[in-house]
């Protein structure tokens, strides 16, 4: 037996592990909450009895409600493993997503975060102007960008590229970007972070964002194959081109 908030103390030990393997092992964002039911219940159901404070034996459609915050609670935990610029942007996107907002509430923010409005106005992920900051959206974002030579990367950037290269151009064009990115940017990061922008947009309801994001998680599988392929035959004298193919 075991009462409601050991249950909770054993979902926060075991859920984290089970959510990774969840995503490296291919789960599209959109199912994840579904799938990461099973390892929650599996908890719950190793006792006899799960006892709520007033000494009731707690259901099943409570249970699931737990599971739930709890996942919610993993993902956001794991923004601890960004850079700077990854976390303010990731901070900025729950509030604002793609729109407009206050410079002042994003000095204010980046301070927070230990980076600077004018740094992530020159490094490409947003634009600063007239006392105006807004993200750009993957569709936004130049066709030529190459990791190999940027010098404020963020993990972020690279998964806003990702997501439109394959929206753009397919799994080839993003496995290439991929290979670039490789050994600039921690792989694994950046695909969780595809999982957690999914579901801050589920939250939101913004069903146009989340479908770039869960696309990208989707098929990061395939994107990996397509990067291991391309290996170090995408580079030519250092530089990275996406010329070929594109208008």
């Amino acid at each position: 037996m075991i009462d409601r908030r050991g249950l909770i103390n054993a979902l926060k030990t075991e859920l984290p592990a089970a959510l990774h393997k969840l995503q490296q092992g291919g789960i599209a964002p959109v199912d994840l909450a579904q799938a990461a039911i099973g390892p929650g219940m599996a908890v719950f159901s190793r006792y006899v009895r799960v006892t709520e404070p007033d000494g009731s034996p707690m259901r099943v459609r409570a249970a699931l409600v737990l599971i739930n915050q709890i996942l919610a609670e993993v993902l956001s935990e794991q923004e601890g493993d960004f850079d700077s610029d990854t976390r303010f942007c990731i901070e900025w996107f729950k509030s604002h997503g793609f729109d407009e907002g206050k410079f002042g509430q994003a000095e204010t923010l980046s301070k927070a975060m230990d980076t600077s409005v004018a740094g992530l106005d020159r490094s490409g992920v947003l634009k600063a102007r007239a006392g105006i900051v807004r993200l750009f959206s993957p569709d936004e974002l130049p066709e030529t960008y190459n990791p190999q030579v940027d010098d404020r990367i963020s993990v972020w950037e690279v998964v806003m590229h990702l997501a439109k290269r394959l929206d753009e151009q397919g799994i080839e064009a993003a496995g290439q970007l991929m290979t670039a990115a490789k050994g600039r940017v921690d792989l694994d990061t950046a695909k969780e972070l595809s999982y957690l922008l999914f579901s801050i947009c589920e939250r939101r309801n913004w069903a146009k964002t989340a479908l770039f994001f869960n696309t990208l998680g989707s098929e990061w599988s395939e994107i990996e194959k397509a990067a291991r392929s391309a290996g170090t035959g995408v580079m030519a004298q250092g530089a990275f081109d996406f010329s070929e193919g594109e208008d």
